[in-house]
């Protein structure tokens, strides 16, 4: 491939990542939004301890499905789109049936085990007696979460992403909002967190599954296969999947970790406090999350056809793109911790501040190394990430028993922080050495360059202002409007950069054609 082949090919990819992130990210940003009212409405209306069981009820929860879903969600991201692009239509249509069937059986048996479990873990480990009716409520929704799963891949593996998007995203917890403020309303009260949160996941069970009846109907044809491709399938597919059984369970302890320790050591007013800022650094992972949803099927279809360079050009542009996003976010969030909790969360979470400092560190980091671990399992190296997170959760959970008893949330924090920055470089010299991919442009410091002086001036300003609302926001407009003016002057874009903007400019122009 000729040097102008590859830079069109790269630009055209650009394009359609940039296209359907527009929809995504608008999606996404309300989701983000529905999301903040849900937790704050239980926050504000039941306060930090009804927060914390319900922080730990989902932490459970989440544990629990790791568990039972075999890596199968995992697999059908990768398999589902492999298929396809080979045209082996029977093979997904077995691999769906079979992935059904299974894990139907799977979530059953384990929702029972939770169900009957839920007054032991309650109260022998979390000494939480509240705990109980959220786990049991949650226990009957398994089987609707985990086959709604299997519709979303499909979904996704056929990259319907918008819809996916929609889905999986927006519709979900716009349904468990609703819901939430009308069982409060009806004087419901505590119970109506987790009958909310129920409902949220039969809708999105129901509206995954027909979307692909009548949208993707040649899914559940009939399938012809030979006995031997059948077990072949079946074979390929737990090799990759079965290790992310054990990657999936590791990987929710380690974004679950500090609650369950903290909840372990302290009490469920603690994990309220500290699950008001951990939720808020979160929010910088909703970038790479934006662009991953098209960037996962493309550059799985790329590896397939072993054009390595277009991978390695997606992967540092997009790079390029979360650093231009999230470091002027991280450093407003660093710098105006305290008015970002109380501005969500209200004047009772203000403990939580030196929490969200800490936090914003470690989830910068984690925006940078998300894609990389990503990169891990399209090449195959599922048992690779499974080591990564073993190596990484013990690392967390020792932090944690060593720090938290002394330290409080803030040393939760402070693991979770270290966690997430060996995890980013272990993942860099990982693709490096796989893939040899680095994903870094030279223009990313020349970036770095044009966060780094508003960042100090806003630093000393600040001291001349009372901290409110809206003085955040007039320093924070001040600050945005500098990083932009420098973005410029370091001349930190690139060709692909101005191709996207060009992009923009004239989607955003275009009006309506006159009747």
């Amino acid at each position: 491939m000729s040097k102008n082949q590859k830079e069109e090919e790269v630009g055209g990819s650009l394009k359609v990542i940039a296209k359907t992130s527009i929809f995504i990210f608008v999606t996404i940003l309300f989701s983000k939004v529905l999301f903040y009212f849900y937790r704050i409405i239980i926050a504000r209306d039941f306060g930090p301890s009804v927060y914390g069981t319900f922080s730990l009820a989902s932490m459970v929860f989440v544990l629990v499905i790791s568990i039972s879903s075999f890596g199968f969600f995992e697999g059908l991201l990768r398999f589902v789109p492999l298929y396809r692009g080979t045209k082996k239509m029977n093979n997904i249509r077995y691999l769906f049936k079979f992935s059904v069937w299974i894990l139907t059986l799977s979530s059953i048996f384990f929702g029972l085990i939770l169900f009957f479990s839920s007054e032991f873990i309650s109260i022998n480990l979390f000494h939480e007696p509240n705990l109980v009716i959220f786990l049991k409520i949650l226990s009957l929704a398994m089987p609707f979460y985990m086959i709604g799963s299997v519709f979303l891949c499909l979904i996704r593996g056929f990259e319907r992403i918008k819809m996916h998007s929609f889905i999986s995203e927006f519709f979900q917890i716009l349904i468990k909002l609703i819901f939430l403020i009308l069982l409060i309303f009806l004087g419901v009260k505590v119970n109506s967190v987790p009958i909310s949160y129920f409902i949220g996941i039969l809708s999105v069970f129901l509206v995954a599954y027909l979307y692909c009846r009548y949208k993707l109907p040649e899914v559940f044809q009939k399938y012809i296969l030979k006995k031997q491709i059948k077990k072949q399938i079946r074979k390929i597919f737990f090799l990759y999947s079965l290790p992310l059984i054990f990657s999936n369970i590791l990987y929710d302890l380690f974004g679950y970790m500090d609650s369950f320790v903290i909840g372990l050591f302290k009490d469920t007013f603690n994990v309220g406090i500290y699950n008001a800022a951990f939720p808020i650094a979160s929010l910088m992972a909703f970038v790479p999350s934006l662009f991953l949803q098209i960037l996962f099927p493309m550059i799985v279809r790329e590896f397939s056809k072993k054009r390595i360079d277009i991978m390695r050009e997606l992967i540092k542009q997009v790079q390029k793109w979360i650093l231009i996003i999230n470091l002027p976010f991280f450093s407003l969030m660093f710098l105006f911790s305290g008015a970002f909790i109380n501005l969500f969360f209200g004047a009772q979470y203000m403990a939580a501040e030196p929490v969200l400092r800490i936090l914003s560190i470690g989830f910068f980091f984690y925006s940078l190394s998300d894609i990389l671990g990503n990169l891990i399992l399209v090449v195959g190296k599922s048992k690779t990430f499974l080591i990564n997170i073993i190596i990484l959760s013990v690392f967390n959970l020792v932090l944690n028993v060593l720090l938290i008893p002394k330290y409080g949330i803030s040393g939760a924090a402070f693991s979770t922080t270290m966690s997430y920055i060996a995890l980013a470089i272990i993942l860099f010299f990982q693709v490096k050495r796989y893939i040899n991919i680095v994903p870094i442009r030279r223009k990313m410091f020349q970036i770095l360059i044009s966060v780094a002086i508003p960042s100090i001036i806003l630093f000393y300003v600040r001291q001349f202002f009372s901290i409110n609302i809206i003085s955040v926001i007039l320093l924070g407009s001040f600050f945005i409007l500098l990083y932009i003016l420098l973005i410029f002057i370091t001349r930190s874009l690139d060709r692909n950069d101005f191709e996207i903007l060009k992009l923009f400019k004239r989607k955003f122009k275009r009006t309506p054609n006159k009747k």
